[in-house]
């Protein structure tokens, strides 16, 4: 097994949809996961045009411990009229990962969630027997959801409860583009931040707001 990164307890995998209807949701993970004190990674990472895409995702999924995957995007596509299977793949790469790796990649963790509890059944009835969660669309949910499943899958005594979480996200929302207008270093526009810009300017916003 190749030698996991000094983050590996603190890294944690989003395998969501990165459309503009899911925005507010995939915002608020990462948001709950930087406020828990975790550091977010995803498949938005993967642009190396020297290294195949997929080879990448199994890359980040190996140097995380946690992952969140949400396989709510159940809806066929209005160009192709196809399902997008990219969420169900990465969730079962890291299945994978935990069931046939060694060592550490034995203990990661997964929050699996879907809009309703008992959705999936209808469409990957091979979850059965894992603990889907909720969100039913709802950014506060999903936050709360993940603030409780990272602390008791860290045992970290240090998180705030989730609803402090919630606020401090809206807070961050209306914060936001004037924020960013105001980081001299970047002069960034909120609506067209990356990953890593998104994550940058959360942490710095977290940073900032706690003095």
């Amino acid at each position: 097994m190749a030698k996991l990164p000094k983050e590996y307890e603190q890294n944690v995998f989003i395998n969501c949809p990165f459309d503009t209807a899911y925005k507010l949701l995939f915002d608020a993970i990462v948001f709950a996961v930087q406020i828990a004190g975790f550091r977010p990674r995803c498949a938005l990472e993967a642009s190396n045009a020297g290294e195949a895409r997929l080879e990448r995702i199994m890359n980040i999924i190996s140097e995380c411990k946690y992952a969140v995957h949400d396989v709510s995007r159940t809806e066929l596509d209005k160009t192709s009229s196809l399902p997008r299977f990219n969420m169900p793949l990465e969730l079962g790469l890291d299945l994978g990962a935990r069931r046939y790796g060694v060592g550490a990649h034995r203990t990661k963790k997964l929050l699996v969630l879907d809009k309703n509890r008992h959705r999936y059944q209808k469409f990957i009835s091979d979850l059965a027997g894992l603990d889907i969660t909720p969100h039913f669309g709802s950014p506060k949910h999903i936050i709360r959801h993940v603030r409780d499943w990272l602390s008791l899958e860290s045992k970290s005594t240090n998180i705030p409860g989730g609803l402090y979480m919630f606020r401090r996200y809206k807070t961050f929302q209306r914060e936001l583009p004037l924020f960013c207008r105001d980081k001299k270093d970047k002069k960034l526009n909120a609506g067209e931040l990356t990953f890593g810009d998104f994550t940058h300017i959360v942490r710095i916003w977290l940073e900032e707001d706690e003095k």
